[in-house]
């Protein structure tokens, strides 16, 4: 019986895992539509995945004066309001990872922007929903 009880235990793990595996392509899927999006628009894409202790900014693109640090969401179902996407502690992990790399980097005189945007795939279909300027933090550089 304990036999049984382990090979359920381990089918379990794997099952975890793989879905584990499975969103992560799935999120580097959408991190990469929406790079190239930003880059059509006139972007640079000066980092992906910036991550600090305090947060971590899915990509961060630079276009003139304007710095933003974009929160990419990928889903296989339709999303709720984005107030329930990104909450609000979500937005400050992201603000202070933002910061860090602004201070880090020694960026001054450039317009902080917190931009989100949402890809949803079906079978048949991607959509992309870029949401500029989708939050306000106070702090600036």
């Amino acid at each position: 019986m304990s036999n049984t009880t382990r090979s359920n235990k381990s089918l379990a793990t794997d099952s975890a895992e793989n879905s584990q595996d499975h969103a992560q392509e799935l999120g580097k899927k959408g991190e990469e539509l929406v790079a190239a999006y930003l880059r059509k628009e006139g972007f640079i894409i000066l980092a992906t995945n910036y991550a600090t202790r305090r947060g971590e900014v899915d990509i961060i693109a630079q276009r003139g004066e304007v710095l933003a640090f974009v929160e990419v969401k990928t889903r296989k179902k339709t999303y709720f309001p984005i107030n329930q996407v990104v909450t609000a502690t979500k937005q400050q992990r992201i603000a202070l990872a933002a910061l860090d790399y602004a201070q880090r980097k020694g960026i001054q005189n450039k317009v902080l922007r917190f931009d989100v945007a949402t890809v949803e795939y079906t079978q048949t279909t991607q959509s992309l929903n870029y949401i500029p300027n989708a939050f306000q933090h106070r702090r600036s550089c």
